[in-house]
């Protein structure tokens, strides 16, 4: 009897470690799948953020345009959504300091730039610019563009210590 009980041991335990073998290939596995959908997120939001200000270059397009042919005043200030007249979904408003949340479009009074602020902590910063800084700035019409100006990640405690 001792020696049948020998055998059932050695397959328990080879089936235990066939097992941990499983578990450890799956876990490895589900790793990479992990990080390659977090790369993923990341190119769809970046996707979206272009796609947006694209959108918002046809808006300052047209409301140049308009004013190229009908005359007219340039919009006060330096905050592209005022002259275009929409927000985007998930715009905070202007604010003085980067705020906590991500994946949230603010208009930086200080610097004033828009920025989209990454779920990375990444930004994607874009100015209005005038005159001759305007010159090579995608979509620019009556010496004005919006260029992007910065994608550095940020922290928020370096951007309040910074101003």
């Amino acid at each position: 009897m001792a020696g049948e009980d020998t055998p059932k041991l050695a397959r328990k335990t080879r089936r235990k470690f066939e097992f941990a073998v499983v578990v450890l290939i799956v876990g490895a596995l589900a790793l990479l799948l992990m990080r390659s959908l977090d790369a993923t997120r990341e190119e769809i939001e970046e996707a979206s953020v272009q796609s947006e200000v694209a959108a918002l270059r046809v808006e300052l397009l047209d409301a140049l345009a308009h004013r190229e042919a009908f005359g007219g005043a340039l919009p006060p200030g330096n905050n592209p959504l005022r002259w275009a007249g929409r927000e985007p979904a998930a715009y905070l408003g202007e604010l003085d300091a980067a705020p906590l949340v991500r994946g949230v479009w603010y208009f930086d009074r200080a610097h004033g730039e828009l920025v989209y602020r990454f779920r990375s902590a990444r930004e994607a910063r874009f100015r209005l610019v005038r005159g001759a800084d305007a010159a090579g700035v995608p979509g620019t019409l009556g010496g004005v563009g919006l260029l992007r100006v910065d994608t550095a990640p940020v922290s928020v405690n370096s951007r309040k210590g910074g101003e």
